[in-house]
């Protein structure tokens, strides 16, 4: 006769088999999509506009020549400089503010917090206007520059908040033990709490840069074709003739790219840096 113990640990295979399924069907009903998005890419115009759609038409490269046709460098680049050089100074204000209120706590650090968090309550669209208006009188529509100045205001925030959570798990024995070798405070950063806190700038350079790579609105109303970035072309591809949708998909991919391999190259990072700040 099986004891109760027995019983449990042939129930506990059978469960973890089916949380395991039911966690690839999840998985493939968010990656299914992508795939659907990458398999209309490769059909003609005809093809990808069936309904219901052909999973056999025949492939093509019709969207992708059109999409390297229209000249997509100078966007992407455009994209590549706003999003790395606002994620770098991002980093570079964010790291030590997130230093100030985690390990070396000014008067009113709750309340700090709370501001950074404030400026994030307001939508976006409410301040395009007067964003606008102070853009053409001080001569700075369709510059990149300035879309890196609003990245870097944007995330900033979230840069602090997350930076801080990480920062708070630094061993305070070990500031003190390079204050007694008398290291100094730029000393400390660099050759102390960055290398132990560097899963978390990585994830929140990653987000950082995520979210600036995927801005629409400012990027649609404050540039034109000088400082044009990957998004605003992409919205290009949708003309007043109709939706050509194996030119979108070909251009949706090729635009996502950098964020995927981003995402891939700073996965164990990122995945250790939001563990890292989730438990205290």
């Amino acid at each position: 006769m099986k004891t109760p113990r027995q019983a449990n640990r042939r129930r506990q295979p059978m469960g973890n088999k089916l949380l395991g399924l039911l966690a690839w069907l999840i998985g493939l009903t968010f990656v299914f999509p992508v795939l659907w998005m990458v398999l209309t890419s490769f059909h003609k115009e005809a093809d990808a506009a069936t309904n219901p759609p052909s999973f056999f038409a025949p492939l093509s490269t019709e969207g992708y020549e059109s999409f390297f046709s229209a000249g997509p460098l100078p966007p992407l680049i455009n994209s590549a400089t706003a999003s790395i050089m606002s994620t770098i100074f991002v980093l570079l204000l964010a790291f030590p503010a997130a230093y100030a209120l985690s390990i070396k706590p000014v008067r009113k650090w709750t309340d700090v917090l709370f501001f950074f968090l404030s400026t994030k309550f307001l939508p976006v669209v409410a301040g395009l206007l007067p964003i606008y208006l102070f853009a053409q009188q001080v001569g700075l529509l369709d510059n990149i520059w300035l879309l890196v100045l609003f990245y870097t205001v944007m995330n900033l925030p979230i840069a602090v908040w997350m930076l801080r959570s990480f920062l708070a798990e630094v061993p305070v024995e070990m500031l003190e033990a390079a204050q007694i070798d008398g290291a100094g405070l730029i000393m400390t950063l660099r050759k102390i709490v960055a290398p132990v806190v560097m899963p978390g700038i990585a994830a929140a350079a990653l987000i950082c840069f995520i979210f600036s790579w995927n801005e629409l609105l400012f990027a649609r109303v404050l540039t034109g074709t000088v400082a044009q970035t990957a998004p605003v072309f992409l919205t290009g591809f949708v003309t007043s003739q109709g939706l050509f949708l194996a030119k979108v998909c070909a251009a949706s991919l090729i635009v996502s790219l950098p964020v995927l391999i981003a995402g891939f190259a700073a996965q164990d990072k990122l995945v250790q840096g939001l563990s890292m700040g989730a438990v205290r």
